[in-house]
């Protein structure tokens, strides 16, 4: 069994739902970038079943949509709480730490949450102008984070030439045809 990579990214939301996509296409632009160390996971939402995917990891990074927080994203700490999410279908990220914590008996690895700006949830709709806007922001970030860890880890970061990244950012904020990163 190969060692899991130290740094797990997991963006969730539904992609058919306008902005709620923002959690899947920052996890989406990342993946694309190939760093090393980095796993990149989704889901539509959180489910008790993912505390396996916390196993041996250094560092975790939730990344969601969010209506109610400040423009054009939020990074906060995570802490492991049990919450009215715990017993349903859809847990929240803090929740899903308490889980691993009475699952496995010892604390989940440090983990953070992205919650990304969103304007519009509709059924069927691409993501509005604005939520690009602010995935462009939480991507410069996020990738900026991951190469931060990485250089502390001792990892070479070399093969994110910034070209493609950059390159990558505008392909990001141009019309799509469904709602991945094209």
């Amino acid at each position: 069994m190969s060692a899991v990579p130290p740094i797990l990214l997991f963006g969730y939301g539904n992609p058919g739902r306008g902005d709620d996509a923002l959690g899947v296409l920052l996890q989406d632009a990342i993946t694309v970038q190939q760093l090393p160390g980095v796993e990149c996971q989704t889901d539509m939402q959180l489910q008790v079943e993912h505390i396996t995917d916390l196993e041996g990891r250094e560092y975790v990074l939730f990344i969601d949509a969010d209506v109610g927080c400040a423009e054009p994203y939020v990074l906060e700490t995570l802490t492991a709480q049990q919450d009215g999410s715990y017993t349903s279908h859809a847990m929240s990220p803090a929740a899903v730490l308490h889980a691993f914590r009475q699952v496995y008996g010892k604390d989940a690895p440090p983990a953070y949450l992205l919650r990304i700006r969103g304007y519009s949830f509709e059924l069927g709709e691409g993501i509005s102008a604005q939520a690009a806007e602010n995935l462009h922001a939480a991507l410069q970030a996020t990738t900026q984070m991951l190469i931060g860890i990485g250089q502390t880890n001792g990892v070479s970061y070399e093969n994110a030439d910034q070209a493609g990244y950059r390159q990558r950012l505008v392909i990001i904020q141009q019309p799509c045809t469904g709602w991945r990163v094209c």
